[in-house]
């Protein structure tokens, strides 16, 4: 997909400051640091579009990006960072599930998983969650890049086999590798 035109347009803490329209959307989630904003940043052809961090758990709203005037990539905040309280970690739950849910413009989500290490409990239950309620979904493996081919392949079975009946599409935003496959998904889904 060529993009032509891709701006961030806001951030919600909670759903009265969701985006209205109809247009289709596209969620992208993940644990802290797992590299959703690398991956945003990649497909869209923007540098600091979604803002990257070198400190896990700094996305704690739900960000809105236009893409082309035609549909939004939704980032979703990072789970599973230990540093941030339970209350707060809470509440990311909350309204991550509560999006989930009840998004009727919600047309595919975007699993990342650090292709480098086996998912985690909370990758495990967001997929499981995913697969039961029935959401369209697939499974990217962020950071490919840094593996060998060998290790690589190694890593890409154990994920396949963990987070069972679901495409993975392993990911570098460095190399670029995957990315056809995931635009691919995205256009299939719009």
């Amino acid at each position: 997909m060529k993009v032509t035109a891709a701006e961030f347009v806001k951030s919600a803490f909670e759903e009265a400051h969701w985006v209205e329209g109809d247009l289709p959307e596209i969620a992208f989630l993940g644990r802290s640091n797992v590299g959703k904003s690398s991956l945003l940043n990649s497909l869209l052809l923007r540098k600091g579009l979604a803002r990257t961090s070198n400190t896990p758990g700094r996305t704690q709203s739900i960000n809105f990006f236009l893409v082309n005037d035609a549909f939004y990539f939704v980032d979703l905040p990072g789970y599973g960072y230990a540093r941030v309280s339970k209350t707060m970690r809470s509440d990311w739950g909350v309204m991550a599930e509560d999006y989930l849910s009840s998004r009727e413009q919600l047309r595919l989500c975007i699993q990342l998983v650090d292709a480098r290490h086996e998912p985690t409990a909370l990758d495990r239950q967001l997929h499981e969650w995913l697969q039961f309620n029935d959401k369209e979904h697939i499974v990217v493996a962020t950071k490919s890049d840094k593996l060998s081919n060998n290790k690589l392949a190694e890593s890409l079975k154990k994920i396949r086999k963990t987070l069972a009946g679901s495409l993975v599409i392993p990911f570098s935003s460095v190399t670029g590798k995957g990315k056809d496959e995931v635009w691919g998904q995205i256009q299939s889904h719009l």
